[in-house]
């Protein structure tokens, strides 16, 4: 594992409602490495998408303290790539003009790498297909393919499996998992998923609402593959498990959850 490559420190976000002001997001501390796999989890309304969004220099109304290398994060940019829960392509442009975006596939180098991205996401045989030929995981292996495409220091997915059926979805899990051994890139993943989170995760960053804050980091001793079925894993998931609940029975307790 390398160096710390991303930094968030005291991060605070807040937002202004009819209501009044919504803290999303309450001293949020995160460091990770150069290469690791973080998955994150928490209930609907806990920030996670808004932790993701400021990561991605989409929201830059925060206090606090968030780098990437080392430099404050001022924008978006090519160091960061960003998969949304719907893929998002071009309907009109094929999977390799998909895949190419912008850049002329017409450069050498541009074509060498649009090939290899092909190679890596398994869609050899579909690079003139169309969006609607192609299924929802296919979709989304273009889209993580075209988020690679500028080699991101972090790659950032908010639920990219979300819409997925669950034959589809496990597919899809081992696919990225196949695709961060060889690339190695540093990936932050948002799910509500428990099993996702474990099965994908080095470690679990678990998120509790009002205000948005890290509850509990769970480190993920497992080794790759991961089976779901395991004794080992579903210790783990267990534990996750209860953190769950003990924040249910705090927020049944504090009345939040009525």
């Amino acid at each position: 594992m390398g160096e710390t490559l991303l930094a968030i420190s005291q991060l605070n976000k807040k937002f202004d409602t009819t209501g009044g002001s919504v803290q999303a997001l309450y001293n949020v501390d995160l460091h990770v490495k150069e290469g690791e796999f973080i998955t994150i989890i928490g209930p609907s309304g806990c920030g996670k998408s808004t932790l993701l969004r400021i990561v991605a220099g989409l929201d830059r109304g925060y206090t606090g303290s968030v780098t990437l290398n080392g430099n404050e994060i001022k924008g978006p940019g090519i160091d960061k790539g960003f998969i949304f829960q719907e893929h998002r392509l071009f309907p009109w442009l094929t999977v390799e003009k998909n895949i190419a975006s912008d850049l002329p596939l017409g450069k050498p180098e541009v074509r060498r790498k649009v090939n290899e991205l092909i190679e890596l996401v398994k869609l050899q045989g579909f690079e003139q297909a169309y969006p609607r030929e192609l299924s929802g995981g296919m979709a989304q292996r273009v889209a993580i393919a075209r988020a690679l495409l500028r080699s991101p220091q972090i790659l950032l997915l908010d639920e990219p499996f979300g819409a997925l059926d669950a034959f589809t979805r496990a597919h899809m899990q081992s696919v990225l998992l196949d695709i961060w051994r060889t690339n190695k890139t540093t990936m932050i993943f948002v799910t509500h998923d428990i099993d996702e989170a474990v099965f994908l995760g080095e470690r679990v960053v678990i998120l509790e609402p009002r205000p948005g804050q890290i509850r509990k980091i769970v480190p993920i001793d497992l080794p790759y593959p991961r089976k779901k079925a395991s004794n080992s894993f579903q210790e783990v998931r267990l534990k996750v498990l209860s953190e769950f609940e003990k924040l249910e029975e705090f927020e049944l307790k504090d009345g939040a959850g009525v």
